[in-house]
């Protein structure tokens, strides 16, 4: 009998929802395994990067924090949930909905565009969507914007828009 290795075990079910969300989250970067290979400088090799998306190795927990790390996700977020639900919305303002420009909220300064960032960010890990380019934001999270910026909720999107933050692809 040969001595266990944790990174060679059986496809379980948890294995296979780790590598799910391993997935998500490479695709969401827009990267093939070849391009995390040559970015990462071969630390995550794709034959191997592969395996792991497929449950067919389980990944370490050091290696899984320096994946985060190469992603710039938190880490729980390579993990997979049980259940993530969205709150139920406003009808008034359901339908409304803003892509904000990531990148160019990043380069601003100031109390209120911080603030701003750090809201989407929680936005982010609530969805587990790390594009980290753009950001949709619903009609119930206008209110929350309103508030940071100081305006109407009906006047949001002009706010953002004057800002140039809304993204145009």
């Amino acid at each position: 009998m040969r001595d266990f290795d944790d990174d060679d075990v059986l496809s379980s079910p948890y294995s296979r929802k780790v590598g799910d969300r391993l997935r998500v989250i490479r695709k969401q970067k827009r990267l093939s395994l070849q391009e995390v290979e040559s970015t990462s400088e071969e630390e995550f090799k794709a034959s191997v990067l592969g395996a792991y998306e497929r449950g067919e190795r389980a990944i370490s927990v050091p290696r899984l924090e320096r994946l985060a790390k190469f992603y710039s996700v938190p880490v729980d977020q390579l993990l997979p949930r049980e259940d993530v639900s969205e709150p139920e919305s406003d009808p008034t303002t359901a339908t409304m909905k803003l892509g904000i420009d990531l990148i160019k909220l990043n380069q601003l300064s100031g109390q209120p565009f911080e603030m701003l960032s750090r809201f989407l960010k929680m936005i982010q890990v609530q969805r587990q969507d790390f594009n980290g380019k753009v950001m949709t934001v619903r009609g119930i999270d206008t209110r929350a914007i309103a508030a940071m910026l100081d305006v109407p909720v009906d006047q949001v999107g002009a706010r953002l828009d004057a800002l140039d933050l809304i993204f145009h692809p």
